[in-house]
């Protein structure tokens, strides 16, 4: 892997992340299409933490209100409403995180074509259309419950699928329960945080008993490069939610998806 595809990849990923257009999709499209080598097990560690400290710092107040108030909960303080939602975020996360482990190597090895992203993306890119069509959607964060909290994570674990894209199935799960567009993209990304630091913590171990020699270099570039992007993404995305809508996004996934349909027609 060349630094240039090393800047492209972490950008990619710190883009995509918290965009609801699938980073896992976009990253394997360049092996698929462009033929390029795989970017190794380090270099994904790296993105992936580049793009988890972007997300904490970005979000620190709450985070740390969060974590503050649950702490005192489990130590027999009375609840609060960031007590609960900290409560809501580690139950959202269980289907996921349960998914993934009995899984994740059958959707690696039989779900990673352009077929499955293309209908994925074009699949959930419809649903994110209708779900902001829907009328009501005026809830906060602070009004996720457990039947909501339970319903999102379950779709949150359809994001293991490749071009699914966790945080738009997320939002589109919260925008069908009627939060608003804010609520559904700060309950995303903050339920965002334990997901990538378990993933992150899984690919670190393997990559611990795997031993392999790495391009250091390439893997610092790639954190960091992802960690800018998905700050200034994170920042702009939230900045310009309530204006531009899910619509942008809905369009890229459909033209995206019908592309990668007609690519597949064509190299068949």
């Amino acid at each position: 892997m060349t630094w240039t595809e090393a800047v492209i990849l972490a950008l990619v990923q710190g883009l995509t992340e918290f965009l609801p257009i699938s980073s896992s999709a976009h990253l394997i499209l360049p092996s698929q299409i462009l033929g390029w080598s795989d970017q190794g097990l380090a270099f994904d560690v790296a993105v992936h933490v580049g793009t988890l400290f972007a997300v904490v710092l970005y979000f620190r107040r709450e985070v740390g209100q969060l974590s503050y108030a649950w702490c005192r909960s489990i130590t027999g303080h009375s609840q609060t409403q960031d007590s609960r939602l900290a409560w809501l975020i580690i139950l959202a996360t269980i289907p996921a995180g349960v998914a993934g482990l009995l899984l994740n190597d059958f959707i690696s090895e039989n779900l990673r074509s352009i077929s499955v992203i293309a209908t994925t993306t074009i699949v959930f890119g419809v649903a994110l259309f209708l779900a902001d069509r829907r009328s009501g959607r005026n809830l906060d964060i602070y009004s996720i419950g457990v039947k909501a909290a339970v319903i999102i994570g379950v779709s949150q674990a359809l994001a293991l699928i490749p071009g699914t894209s966790r945080s738009g199935v997320t939002m589109t799960a919260a925008l069908f329960l009627g939060y608003s567009r804010d609520a559904a993209a700060r309950y995303s990304f903050l339920l965002s945080i334990p997901l990538i630091t378990a993933a992150g913590l899984l690919k670190g171990m393997e990559l611990v008993e795997s031993g392999s020699e790495n391009d250091w270099f390439l893997v610092i570039l790639g954190s960091v490069v992802s960690f800018i992007s998905a700050y200034i993404c994170i920042h702009w995305f939230l900045k310009l939610l309530e204006k531009i809508g899910f619509m942008p996004f809905v369009i890229y996934r459909l033209l995206l998806g019908f592309v990668l349909l007609a690519l597949m027609v064509f190299s068949s």
